[in-house]
């Protein structure tokens, strides 16, 4: 029977990518993905079947890939970071019935970032998309307002596009109500991929024009602190 791999391809390059991840891939007959994630992965693509569609075709992806597994073929379709995580592991198993699905984790953005800036996330943190395409903002801004009074430390996802210029800037203006204006925070672009930066700042020193679309920020909590350049959020052992 055939089976469908729903598979985190890491934050965007075949180094970050798990060995249980490029098994599926070999298995598989056809992979299916946004045609950036494609583009990604083309030097082990080459004997595969490979289907790509555009941004915010995310459910005809998910139909086409369960489709091919009936068909009779294995089949991978990709997300970067972990696909349990804005990927596509959750639409498939709305989707799928009938077919043998196996869900492949994979580094999450936020991991990859925080590995470039230090140890930012060593005690309890969440993840919050400004992305309102899917979620509406009164209820982004709830999230980032319960996850600043928790002192959380805080990545932040998609924060900030053409569209969406002001999302980032609101977003502190709630969280420096809970946290100080003194508090690090990472700026992460294009973290674990080709043409990565990042800044090392604080949260009232922002430098907005930085930050787009593939850009992970990582706001600390009331213990973080920087030392040689990277940041540290302490976990409580005695040093």
């Amino acid at each position: 029977m055939a089976k469908l791999y729903v598979i985190g391809i890491g934050p965007g390059s075949i180094e970050h990518m798990t060995l249980m991840a490029l098994k599926a891939i070999k298995k598989s007959q056809i992979v299916v993905g946004y045609s950036f994630y494609i583009d990604i992965l083309k030097d082990i693509l080459e004997e595969k079947k490979v289907i790509s569609t555009g941004m915010r075709e995310e459910i005809e992806r998910c139909k086409i890939a369960i489709e091919k597994v009936r068909e009779g073929f294995d089949t991978s379709i990709i997300s970067t970071g972990d696909a349990g995580l804005y990927g596509m592991a959750g639409p498939i198993l709305e989707l799928a019935s009938g077919i043998e699905v196996e869900v492949i984790p994979g580094v999450t953005s936020s991991f990859a970032a925080a590995s470039e800036i230090g140890a930012p996330i060593m005690h309890d943190f969440c993840t919050i998309s400004l992305s309102d395409l899917l979620t509406p903002c009164e209820l982004i801004e709830k999230r980032i307002e319960c996850a600043a009074k928790g002192d959380f430390v805080i990545a932040i996802y998609n924060p900030r596009s053409k569209g969406r210029e002001d999302y980032l800037k609101n977003a502190v203006g709630i969280i420096m109500k809970y946290k100080d204006a003194d508090t690090p925070v990472g700026i992460v672009k294009n973290a674990g991929r080709e043409g990565r930066k990042k800044l090392i700042t604080t949260l009232s020193n922002i430098n907005y024009d930085f930050v787009d679309m593939k850009t992970v920020v990582i706001i600390g909590n009331k213990e973080t602190y920087i030392k040689n350049g990277k940041i540290i959020t302490p976990r409580g052992y005695k040093i």
